[in-house]
């Protein structure tokens, strides 16, 4: 049975970071529960809701309807009292270089169970540290979400680099029928490799060396990558490198960011290591995919299965607040990395 109270959560478990309150939203939203959040991102550096944070509060309060309490830079407390979900066209500012990827990850589960398509832009960082950057969340999770039944279209105007932003991306999120179980213990052979790399407003010879030190490290593999470059339109500086992995049955992607003393060889070299990490690890889903998909895997119908790099305590905290909010119980193989769950089905008018 899904729960028909308030739902009190602590900021403090787990992790204790930001994923906490964009994970209970998302779930407050969908179940029409209210939610009170205290010690609110309390073992970071900086507690308390940041612009980012708050862009997903309000955003989710004019979808909702919501009546909120605590929503200011800096609060350690929130209480979100939802209505209902209504879809439309949508427009908000982060006005820093706080994640767009962040935010949409709170709006995307909510609106997938509208009853219309949604359309939302959202101004703020692309590609900024401790977040899914815009190529991510493009080549990699929207295709997994829709596998699953939910459909994601994302498009990207302007790139938005720390610390200026400025970045604009759109989603166009479909109404989903229901979201069906996903099933990913075996990634299959390795079949083809991208490397994309991208600077703003910098010498193209960055991305050049980016795109040169990733081919010297995965020739070993004995397959060449297809590569790209772009001079990526934004208002301000930046670099990245996207690796973006296909195999036989999953796709999986590697990001890293310049930053100012940071050699282009060192950006590249940083998406390798990882992307060899996961290899090497034998994984069918890489460790932010896993995050990612843990909300839907709760919300579809039957029982999903992932095999991951590892258990991380982000991930592990993130199930914590889906089991306050959902009537499920994910099982844990922490030694090997599998993650398993039988669904609610969910339906946002039969729940």
């Amino acid at each position: 049975m899904m729960k028909s109270t308030e739902v009190i959560i602590d900021g403090r478990h787990g992790e204790g970071g930001g994923q906490i309150l964009r994970t209970a939203l998302a779930l407050s939203s969908l179940c029409g529960l209210p939610v009170a959040i205290d010690h609110i991102r309390a073992n970071r550096k900086t507690p308390g809701l940041r612009p980012q944070h708050l862009v997903a509060v309000h955003a989710l309060a004019m979808i909702t309807g919501a009546r909120v309490d605590g929503a200011r830079v800096g609060s350690t407390e929130l209480l979100f009292e939802p209505k209902a979900v209504k879809p439309g066209t949508y427009r908000f500012h982060i006005g820093t270089a706080g994640s767009a990827g962040l935010v949409l990850q709170a709006l995307i589960p909510v609106l997938l169970f509208g009853n219309t398509p949604s359309h939302v832009e959202i101004t703020g960082g692309t590609h900024v540290p401790w977040s899914p950057s815009f190529h991510y969340l493009q080549s990699v999770f929207s295709p997994v979400l829709k596998a699953m039944g939910g459909k994601v279209h994302l498009e990207i105007l302007i790139w938005g680099w720390y610390p200026n932003g400025g970045g604009v991306v759109r989603a166009s999120v479909h109404p989903t029928g229901g979201l069906k179980a996903i099933r990913s213990i075996h990634r299959g052979h390795l079949r083809d490799i991208q490397v994309f790399s991208a600077v703003s407003n910098l010498p193209p010879h960055i991305a050049e060396r980016q795109r040169d030190q990733a081919l010297r490290r995965l020739t070993y593999l004995g397959i060449t990558p297809h590569t790209s470059i772009e001079n990526a339109p934004s208002p301000g500086q930046g670099t990245s490198i996207f690796l973006v992995a296909h195999f036989e049955e999953i796709v999986a992607g590697f990001t890293s960011l310049g930053t100012r003393g940071k050699r282009a060889e060192a950006v590249a070299d940083e998406a390798c290591d990882e992307f060899i990490g996961f290899l090497d690890a034998g994984a069918a889903i890489d460790r932010h995919l896993a995050d990612q998909i843990v909300l839907y895997m709760a919300l579809a119908a039957g029982y999903s299965t992932f095999l991951t790099e590892r258990v991380t305590e982000h991930l592990r905290t993130n199930i914590w607040v889906i089991e306050q909010f959902l009537p499920v119980t994910f099982a844990l193989e922490e030694e090997v990395g599998k993650i398993g769950v039988r669904g609610l089905g969910f339906s946002l008018h039969g729940n």
